[in-house]
């Protein structure tokens, strides 16, 4: 499953057409592909943490395919995001390691450029709670096994979501917008 890109790549015309087949609509911040599903499309982009408009945006790493965040989703939706943050608070050793994801997170991020609203500030509840799977599920993928063990977790439990080949045609894109997500970024 891991398919880690190099991200000083620039984003190639044919995947910002797949990201934006995948989102149903423009990806903004996008920097760059950070892994690839083993159908060779995206699944996790580099978000710039300033957005064009100069929006602050701490989420680095976003999942773009839909069936995988069809799958988080229904993770999310299990009660799994509250008893994850209950062994952060009762297991020391999964809380450092969660607070060393924190840290690559951050530090990836500030590979893009530092903005101060948001310095400090990585995603998905980090390091102190769980509150977003997708955070998560996307940052193990970008950094690879070993590096956020929640995230690890999560793509665990997640079924083969690549399995039944891409989950938007190949090619190049259409050129229409269906609208924005509500975090704003990719």
């Amino acid at each position: 499953m891991t398919h880690s890109v190099n991200p000083a790549d620039p984003v190639d015309p044919v995947d910002q057409a797949a990201v934006r087949r995948q989102l149903g609509r423009s990806p903004r911040g996008v920097d760059g592909v950070a892994h690839r599903c083993p159908c060779g499309l995206p699944d996790v982009v580099r978000t710039s943490p300033r957005l064009d408009d100069g929006t602050p945006f701490p989420t680095t790493f976003y999942l773009t395919c839909p069936r995988a965040t069809g799958a988080v989703s229904t993770l999310e939706s299990s009660g799994v995001m509250r008893e994850m943050t209950a062994r952060l608070a009762s297991d020391a050793g999964l809380a450092a390691a969660y607070r060393a994801a924190h840290e690559d997170y951050l530090r990836r991020r500030a590979e893009l450029g530092h903005v101060p609203e948001i310095a400090g500030i990585s995603a998905g509840g980090m390091p102190d709670r769980v509150k977003c799977l997708h955070v998560l599920a996307a940052h193990a993928l970008a950094a690879g096994a070993g590096v956020n063990p929640l995230g690890d977790e999560v793509l665990a439990a997640l079924p083969p979501w690549w399995a039944a080949g891409p989950c938007v045609p190949a090619g190049e894109d259409d050129g229409e917008d269906a609208g924005e997500d509500e975090e704003g970024g990719a």
